[in-house]
């Protein structure tokens, strides 16, 4: 008589960090990515909002950052270039980002599929405030419309990831006007806030999105606060 034993899920750490400033994320992700890779960590979803800031990445033509250096100090705006896939965007407050530091071996060693995993991530996410997102072929990032609500850009090594997810909430979208977002010149950006009428506590939101991350990825989650 044969048994089956069923599958042990992998845990996965949430963290809801509040505002942490960009380069403070950078040495965050370092170190996190380090201590997986040697064993002596978990995996992890680390959830936060960033202070106003432009990302470039690998490759990105600076020129899509359309404000001038006067421009970036008046509004408190600052430029980062990082080892993100992507072109330029836009981290602010009222963003829910997320970065998740997790093995893709053994099982899920393939790039295309982890960034459409996360597109269902937030796709999931949005569903739950009535929203519909969607994939725009030949597009990365989740749309309603003609408007991009959730960006991707991610960084893998070794198959461990790094970098990740920016969904705006109650982002002040008017900052996107400094920015060719993500290259792309014909197509609009909008938020949650905006399409509710009303703002969304972002904590929430974060509970959520690691809720939807973990179903997505096959993971048991702790979600800590």
């Amino acid at each position: 008589m044969s048994t089956q034993t069923s599958k042990i899920q992998r845990q996965l750490e949430a963290r809801w960090l509040a505002t942490v400033k960009y380069d403070d994320g950078l040495k965050l992700q370092e170190s996190t990515v380090e201590q997986l890779r040697t064993e002596a960590g978990v995996e992890q979803l680390l959830l936060l909002e960033h202070p106003h800031v432009f990302t470039l990445g690998r490759g990105a033509d600076s020129s899509n950052i359309l404000a001038d250096q006067q421009q970036l100090e008046a509004t408190s705006v600052d430029v980062f270039e990082t080892g993100r896939g992507g072109d330029v965007t836009y981290h602010g407050p009222g963003q829910l980002v997320g970065y998740p530091i997790i093995n893709l071996k053994p099982d899920r060693c393939d790039v295309h599929r982890y960034v459409r995993d996360i597109e269902e991530v937030l796709i999931r996410t949005i569903a739950v405030f009535g929203i519909h997102g969607e994939r725009i072929s030949g597009l990365t990032g989740v749309w309603v419309g003609n408007e991009k609500i959730g960006a991707i850009g991610v960084r893998i090594a070794r198959w461990i990831t790094s970098h990740g997810f920016a969904l705006n909430v109650n982002t002040d979208l008017s900052f996107f006007q400094m920015i060719v977002p993500c290259g792309i010149s014909d197509k609009g950006v909008t938020s949650i806030s905006k399409l509710l009428g009303r703002s969304v506590e972002l904590r929430e939101l974060a509970e959520i999105a690691a809720i939807q991350f973990a179903e997505v990825f096959d993971r048991s989650l702790v979600f800590r606060a």
